[in-house]
């Protein structure tokens, strides 16, 4: 599903970001990237995101090569994907059901499908009773729910996390994994790039640790540092 072929990132400053990455994802992993900061996880996501282009490799998602895709087509390129960030990233002037529409309207769905897909993605995420609330009147825990339920709502085929547990108590981190754990055991890829050390040991899945830019470890249900 994804090939990052010899990929590299020389920021203009001479910063090397990443230095000969090769990394093939099938469809239906899950995948964390970890590694200290600095490490390159970070410029990794954001290039899969097609926020930033490599400097030399190639990078291809569902067979297309997406740094070379052109300015008008990086939308269309996007709307495939489903995105969960550390800070939520919810349009605070909008209902709980609003921001889960809007992704949506995006996509030129039909009210007919965002009247059927808003309520079960708000059921999926435990939130059915929160559709006409607004973002400051939940907690954090409940804000990142729906962000997950805005990024699955076009049923991507690949989720990026990037952090998703970050802001969140240990408690409600760990209800977070388990909605990612259930939604990839529906068929949906995920990437997660985490510094979260407990739940990568716990979650043992793939694990790639990423150091000064380059893969250092690549472990099918690995742990964090953890050697097999």
């Amino acid at each position: 599903m994804i090939s990052i072929n010899n990929v590299s990132k020389i920021y203009p400053n001479g910063t090397v970001a990443l230095n000969g990455i090769n990394i093939e994802i099938h469809k239906g992993e899950f995948v964390f990237f970890v590694g200290s900061s600095g490490a390159g996880k970070s410029t990794l996501v954001k290039m899969l995101l097609k926020e930033e282009n490599p400097t030399s490799g190639s990078i291809s998602v569902d067979g297309v090569v997406i740094n070379s895709l052109k300015r008008r087509q990086i939308p269309y390129y996007r709307r495939k994907l489903g995105v969960v960030f550390q800070d939520f990233r919810l349009l605070p002037d909008k209902t709980v059901a609003e921001n889960i529409a809007f992704a949506m309207h995006v996509v030129e769905a039909s009210r007919r499908e965002i009247a059927r897909q808003v309520p079960r993605v708000l059921s999926v995420v435990g939130l059915g009773d929160k559709a006409n609330v607004f973002p400051g009147q939940l907690s954090g825990g409940e804000q990142q729910r729906v962000s997950l339920a805005r990024a699955i709502v076009n049923n991507p085929s690949l989720l990026i996390a990037d952090e998703p547990t970050g802001n969140l108590d240990p408690d409600t981190a760990w209800e977070i994994m388990k909605l990612l754990k259930e939604i990839n055991q529906r068929g949906t890829t995920i990437i997660m790039a985490t510094h979260a050390r407990d739940i990568v040991n716990y979650m043992r899945q793939r694990v790639v640790t990423l150091e000064r830019g380059r893969i250092v470890r690549d472990q099918e249900r690995g742990g964090y540092g953890i050697e097999d």
